[in-house]
């Protein structure tokens, strides 16, 4: 099985417009940065609650501990928000429909949290929209984590920020590419 493909800026900001065009644009557009900008899967973000991004005043939490419930392979994982995210979220925060902790903080259609599934079909129905073949609910996530590593995050602190046990798995999701292997020879 072929592995979701990773985006470059340029395609990521094409998402990033695409979304603004949408029926629900705050919340696909945050949902969309948090997936880029802590690389969780679909599940983890069907599964955040209102409690898990602001604290108790309203506030961006700077990281927080998704809970085994969320996770995959029942491990606790936490996640830390950057600037971007911040912004994200400090916009997002008017739109809750509601603000109670354990309120979703992404509600679906149909009120309540998004089903894994259903959060895996807003990804492709947006990538494909977008006309970005091969790209799946897993592109966030591995753009993430190659981005990562090829700003210099070691895979140690990148198996920690992507929940991962082993480096092998972390390993496998960094996309290497000619132009980043022209760039590291010439580091020399």
């Amino acid at each position: 099985m072929a592995q979701a493909r990773t985006l470059d800026e340029a395609q990521i900001k094409r998402v990033q417009r695409y979304l603004r065009t949408r029926r629900n644009s705050t919340r696909d557009s945050t949902i969309f940065t948090f997936a880029f900008n802590t690389g969780l899967r679909a599940k983890e973000l069907a599964a955040l609650c209102v409690g898990d991004a602001y604290d108790a005043e309203g506030a961006v939490r700077d990281a927080f501990v998704l809970q085994r419930s969320q996770t995959k392979g029942a491990r606790t994982h936490t996640v830390y928000i950057n600037r971007t995210l911040r912004v994200a979220l400090e916009q997002y925060r008017p739109t809750l429909y509601s603000t109670l902790p354990t309120a979703p903080l992404f509600e679906s259609r149909k009120g309540g949290h998004f089903s894994a599934n259903t959060m895996c079909q807003l990804f492709l129905t947006v990538f494909a929209d977008c006309g970005l073949r091969g790209a799946t609910s897993h592109t966030p996530r591995r753009t993430f984590i190659t981005q990562l590593a090829n700003k210099g995050v070691g895979v140690r602190v990148l198996a920690e920020l992507a929940g991962h046990s082993s480096i092998s798995v972390t390993q496998r999701y960094i996309d290497v590419n000619d132009a980043q292997l022209a760039r590291a020879v010439e580091l020399l």
